[in-house]
């Protein structure tokens, strides 16, 4: 058995392209290291409908340049089967390790193929690359991103010709593609051939910025901006110097790329600490708001003053914001969101009189909504200007948001005092999440196995009402690996995150509020439903 393990590993040293892999697997094998060569032999990295994503290193269970050409491969093999021979590929990549490099392998093995690449002119937004998709009239797009993973990972997502991520099954027949490649040997990579663009496109996309905010509306509010170590900065200040904003104030020490995000533990906002420079300086400027951009700047967060003190808009909370200042604009189209979100888009929607649709987790479904006009997921990713950008988007989302908050503070208001509106309009709908990270990925199968074998009858004293395996789909949803309890007044979704390893609970509580006056209380309720699903939860999945 280790005798195998030792032969694969020197097969794939043989083939691999890159000095720095190469001489961390030739050392791994020198050191007899049966353990970690069989942490990355044991399997491929799968390719699925986040693409890959993973820990960089040699070896197929790691992200680096011979897992990357594969997939190129693979790729470029499934789009000249589906009759887009020679069709333009666009590729755009972020600041982190290697990820130019694998942008680079990309367009050589797209042009081995003969199909034409071309490779945005610098790590830029993940958007930008969505948004040329379908300005280029391309047959597909990849980016090279681990978005707001840890430092050591990379990823590499791909999207067709409508501009939006892949779904079944086009993942699957990727895959197999990829699986079909036998040798790195067998894959062209010519040395040139392919096009760098310039920043004709980038300016495109800027333009399209405009689109999304009113014509002679206030521009007023001022903001504090942090780029959190990723490519937002440039392309952000560029779209609020057009749109005539107050230019950000900016977070110094994380406005810059840098790939070892030295200033936090995750490159999040959602994460602990990740604001906390972000608050730190807006205590010393005191804004009207507070906004950070994801490394790849494709989600964007908000903070407001609340008291003394700086608060997180939960995602949630500015996915409803974002959709009351859309109604109040006079806009018309579906809104549409995961159903891990919140219910409240519903009721805002059926108020407005405009379609709604709930989809599974991820933009790749919410993109594919006909008649798309809004569309955002809870964990901070907001699609406002579907026809340009099928996909979230942290800039345009920024800027309609501060747009928003300029409105607001001419009037002399805040966003907080819509969020009351809207909580006494349609009840206070409060959200919270359970997320668990775990190094073993059988203790998420455990614990989804032990909530279908012993499901729970009631939360925090709550009855479930119904209870939905939705491995078996509905009558609108495909099958996905995911568990929805309704309870009165309430409602819950666990599920296997797509992207880390974490198992993700998603929780709603609905509590009825008649006037604003009664909202302190309606807070304290929710806040001690929340907590007592939390424990109950907790309890019933065994984390």
């Amino acid at each position: 058995m280790q005798d195998d393990l030792i032969a694969r590993a020197r097969a794939w040293l043989a083939e691999d392209p890159d000095a720095d892999t190469r001489d961390e697997l030739a050392r791994l094998i020198d050191a007899e290291d049966h353990a970690e060569l069989a942490a990355r032999f044991s399997g491929t990295l799968q390719f699925g409908t986040a693409g890959l994503r993973g820990e960089l290193g040699a070896g197929p269970l790691r992200m680096n340049r011979s897992v990357v050409i594969r997939a190129a491969a693979g790729l470029a093999a499934y789009l000249t089967r589906n009759g887009h021979a020679g069709g333009l590929v666009v590729i755009g990549y972020d600041a982190r390790h290697k990820s130019e490099d694998f942008a680079r392998d990309t367009a050589a093995v797209m042009t081995g193929a003969g199909l034409r690449a071309a490779v945005l002119p610098r790590p830029l937004p993940t958007p930008v690359l969505a948004f040329a998709i379908r300005h280029l009239g391309a047959v597909a797009g990849v980016e090279v991103t681990a978005s707001h993973n840890p430092p050591r990972d990379n990823g590499y997502k791909v999207y067709l010709g409508d501009g939006s991520q892949i779904v079944p099954p086009a993942d699957a027949e990727i895959a197999a593609e990829i699986a079909a490649v036998p040798s790195l040997t067998t894959v062209p990579r010519p040395t040139e051939g392919w096009e760098v663009l310039d920043e004709a496109v980038l300016d495109a996309y800027l333009a399209r910025t405009d689109a999304v905010l009113a014509k002679d509306s206030p521009r007023t509010a001022r903001t504090v901006y942090t780029a959190m170590h990723g490519v937002g900065k440039d392309v952000l200040l560029a779209a609020f110097a057009r749109a005539g904003f107050p230019a950000p104030d900016l977070v110094a020490e994380q406005a810059e790329p840098d790939p070892e995000f030295p200033t936090v533990a995750f490159p999040n906002p959602e994460e602990p600490g990740a604001m906390d420079l972000a608050f730190a300086r807006a205590h010393e400027t005191d804004p009207d708001l507070v906004i950070a951009n994801d490394p790849d700047a494709d989600r964007c967060a908000a903070a407001v003053k609340d008291g003394t003190d700086w608060r997180m808009l939960r995602g949630d909370e500015v996915g409803a914001l974002l959709a009351a200042h859309l109604v109040r604009r006079g806009a018309t189209g579906t809104f549409a969101e995961s159903i891990v979100s919140s219910s409240l888009l519903g009721r805002i929607a059926e108020r407005a009189g405009l379609p709604y649709e709930e989809t599974l987790t991820g933009f790749k479904w919410i993109a594919r909504v006909e008649g798309l006009r809004y569309g955002y997921e809870e964990a901070l990713g907001y699609c406002v200007d579907p026809d340009g950008v099928r996909d979230k988007d942290g800039i345009t989302a920024a800027l309609l948001l501060t747009e928003l908050a300029s409105e607001l503070k001419e009037e002399g208001r805040t966003l907080l005092d819509l969020l009351d509106d809207l909580a006494v309009e349609h009840g206070l709908h409060a959200t919270d999440q359970l997320s668990v990270r775990v190094r073993d990925l059988s203790l998420i199968a455990s614990a989804m196995r032990r909530l279908r074998e012993h499901p729970p009858t009631e939360l925090a004293g709550l009855r479930i009402t119904n209870a939905e395996d939705l491995t078996r789909g509905t009558d609108r949803l495909p099958p996905t690996d995911g568990l929805r309890y309704t309870l009165d007044g309430a409602r819950v979704i666990v599920r296997p995150s797509g992207t880390e390893p974490k198992l993700k609970c998603y929780l709603e509580v609905v509590v009825p509020v008649a006037a604003k006056a009664d909202l302190p209380t309606a807070r304290a309720k929710a806040t001690e439903l929340l907590t007592a699903i939390k424990r109950d939860l907790s309890e019933a999945a065994g984390i």
